[in-house]
């Protein structure tokens, strides 16, 4: 049996916490002050009736008592209106909060794999989305659900009460609007609305990347068009709103002239039926009332189409927060077993992302604690993968991986993470200061061995450089710090961890010459006595590592030690003759 959709609202309703009953209570006021707000209408034409029709002359006493009526539910129409408003806005502050909280909560319960496809950039653009395009939807357009229902039918009847003649004269521009708007709510625009928050969603993302590369775009004096992809993301962007008006100008342009057309059809008939010998003053009347009442049809219409467009716009944000989270968790036991000794065991190891082919097969690896395993391999044949694997970034489709000779799914989630370290290519700091981003998770550290840590990270030079020193905040309004800077702070970070499983990705990639001397040394020493796992393009890094496993399209195809690879004809001897020859160019002669 097919699931039935769930309402727009009904996905908001997780996140009200204990204002579900506003939304109910809001309605019924709305649908209150539509209903009180049509009164007026009939006492204006009670005024013009008293003015143009009366019998027995003007009675002044009864027009102020209409006028005094008039005022009167207008300002009750605005006041339920107003408590409305207020009611959908105390309930759409919580269903905001509340989408931020639970993105907080769902992305710390997330795997780190799940932050290894999803960049930072798109996963606060999409919960930030979730939780404006709410606020937006129901504290701005809800209220206005009952009183578009309400207020049509009763217009309406009002139409055909008081002349029907002038009513269906009245319902023919009105009657056209509603079509050609109608037109305009196409599946092509459903279809745009998840193009265009797509591109908007590539577009923040890339966004908030090439802030972060601004300092490097600035040094080689480059343009945004340096940054292909952010530029690319940006013209995605402006062709798809182009393209997307031009497809609405001569629709809505008929709309606007059709809500507006009210007095060309009012008028002749009004004329016709004076002309066949009706009341002038009744007619005239009736015409008021009824120039009157049309533009309110439009106004509805608008209101609906408004409604329409924001609710797809909730309801594509809300899908995408839902989807970004239905991301597969990865279970730990509440009370795991005991951390008993660092050495680390692939068995017949088989991973896939999302149900892809193959990205390892078969992977059987041995490391022993206190030894440096380096892989090596072209750049997606699995390399980064086993060593994420370690650290559960996910599970493994079939084969186990196991450390102190327990299967790592035994291990609770506090216990895995406190015994491995990790050092990758590009650390991030947080935008605090440096002295909270080397001791952050470390509780009762003292200065000593901050001290210590910034000398074995080769990071102490640069705190001294620096005027606040550990105090110095990095980011936004403080300091900047280059990617190698960046990256020995990261190691002290490591260093005060004092993991005995270190997992290193590409540590010196984003390195200058100088920096990536001053991190080879500090990643020796880090992996001194401690069960490493090394990846890295530099064949220089890895020569010195206890074991060599050369990674080829998923698979283990040489193990060894560097003097035992190089001899041998495979991949790890031409990607090693490949490096001699590189860092033997001479610039001078184009030639090794």
């Amino acid at each position: 049996m097919k699931e039935k959709k769930k309402s727009v609202f009904a996905k908001y309703v997780p996140y009200m916490g204990r204002k579900k009953t506003y939304m109910p209570i809001a309605l019924v006021l709305s649908g209150t002050s539509a209903v009180i707000s049509i009164l007026p209408f009939y006492y204006v034409w009670k005024i013009t009736r008293e003015i143009f029709g009366g019998q027995l002359g003007i009675s002044f006493e009864n027009i102020t008592l209409y006028a005094k009526n008039t005022f009167l539910f207008s300002l009750l129409g605005i006041l339920f209106y107003f408590i409305a408003l207020v009611v959908t806005h105390i309930a759409a502050f919580e269903v905001e909060i509340g989408i931020k909280k639970a993105g907080f909560k769902k992305s710390m319960n997330k795997p780190l794999g799940f932050f290894n496809t999803n960049s930072s950039g798109k996963i606060r653009k999409i919960i930030n989305d979730g939780a404006a395009s709410s606020h937006g939807f129901l504290a701005h357009q809800l209220p206005d659900i009952a009183g578009s229902i309400i207020t049509p039918i009763l217009l309406l009847i009002m139409l055909f009460v008081f002349d029907w003649r002038l009513g269906v004269a009245c319902l023919i521009p009105i009657l056209l609007s509603f079509f050609v708007m109608t037109r305009m709510m196409t599946k092509e625009g459903k279809s745009f609305q998840r193009r265009y928050m797509d591109a908007l969603e590539d577009m923040g993302s890339e966004c908030v990347e090439y802030v972060r590369a601004i300092p490097v775009v600035k040094t080689f004096g480059q343009s945004v068009k340096s940054f292909t992809r952010f530029y690319n993301s940006i013209e995605n962007y402006k062709e798809l709103i182009v393209a997307y008006n031009k497809m609405w100008i001569k629709p809505f342009s008929l709309y606007m002239v059709l809500v507006e057309a009210t007095a060309f059809f009012l008028v002749p008939m009004a004329v016709l039926l004076i002309g066949r010998g009706n009341e002038l003053g009744t007619v005239i009347s009736d015409f008021v009332l009824y120039f009157l009442i049309a533009p309110s049809f439009g106004s509805i219409i608008i209101k609906s189409a408004t409604f329409s467009h924001e609710k797809n716009i909730a309801n594509e944000a809300i899908d995408r927060f839902n989807e970004l989270f239905d991301y597969s968790e990865i279970d730990y036991p509440e009370v795991g077993e005991e951390f008993t000794s660092p050495d680390i065991e692939f068995k017949d190891v088989v991973f896939m992302y999302d149900g892809d082919k193959n990205t390892l097969n078969g992977i059987n690896l041995k490391i022993e604690k206190g030894e440096t395993l380096a892989l090596v391999g072209k750049s997606g044949s699995g390399k980064t993968t086993i060593a994420r694997l370690v650290a559960r970034f996910w599970d493994v489709n079939s084969g186990e991986i196991k450390i102190g000779g327990q299967n790592i799914k035994a291990y609770s989630k506090e216990t895995l993470m406190d015994n491995i370290a990790f050092v990758f290519q590009n650390n991030q700091l947080f935008k605090a200061s440096l002295l909270e981003n080397i001791t952050f998770g470390n509780e009762n550290i003292t200065e000593k061995q901050i001290e210590e840590a910034l000398i074995k990270s080769r990071a102490k030079e640069i705190i001294d450089g620096l005027e606040n020193g550990l105090d110095t905040v990095v980011g936004e309004g403080g300091t900047y710090l280059s990617g190698g800077e960046m990256q020995r702070i990261a190691l002290a970070r490591a260093f005060l961890k004092d993991a005995p499983i270190v997992l290193l990705d590409e540590a010196t990639a984003f390195a200058d010459p100088e920096n990536e001397h001053l991190i080879q040394g500090a990643l020796l020493e880090l992996s001194k006595g401690k069960t490493t796992i090394m990846i890295a393009h530099r064949m220089t890094s890895i020569k010195y590592a206890d074991n060599i496993a050369v990674v080829d399209e998923g698979k283990i195809s040489q193990y060894g030690t560097h003097e035992e690879l190089v001899i041998k004809d495979g991949l790890y001897k031409k990607m090693w003759d490949e490096y001699q020859k590189a860092v033997s160019w001479n610039i001078k002669r184009g030639t090794t």
